[in-house]
């Protein structure tokens, strides 16, 4: 479980240092990167496709990634995710896309989604699928 946190904190500490809001879709039980980040005044939504218990000043909603209620993501900078399953990466790209927002997803492994994006290192590999500038 180290790496793990490894892995949050890096994720956390790059988006602290580059957005004021951002949204964790697919979040399950690990709400980690989303609490750091708000503890950091970062404003964070998180959002799952099943009802999940979140820590205390964590937003949760129910939302199917891949048909989104687009109305939650208005004025996010940044859409990310930790993890998520394959299936997911194109729906979380779409989502970015229309509300335009950054995409950056941590995959699991060493999996990518086509061509891997833009890659950000910042102590892990990040992947940026989509840029809102």
């Amino acid at each position: 479980m180290g790496n793990y946190k490894h892995i949050e904190e890096c994720f956390s500490r790059y988006i602290i240092g580059n957005y004021q809001s951002a949204a964790e879709v697919g979040v399950g039980r690990n709400f980690t990167v989303a609490e750091r980040i708000a503890c950091a005044g970062v404003a964070v939504r998180t959002t799952d496709i099943f009802p999940q218990q979140p820590p205390a000043g964590v937003p949760f909603f129910r939302d199917d990634v891949c048909t989104p209620d687009l109305t939650r993501y208005h004025d996010t900078e940044l859409i990310y995710a930790v993890r998520p399953g394959i299936e997911m990466v194109p729906c979380i790209i779409a989502l970015a896309r229309s509300v335009n927002a950054d995409c950056i997803i941590y995959h699991l492994g060493n999996e990518i989604y086509e061509r891997g994006g833009r890659i950000i290192d910042c102590g892990v590999v990040l992947h940026q699928y989509y840029s809102r500038t």
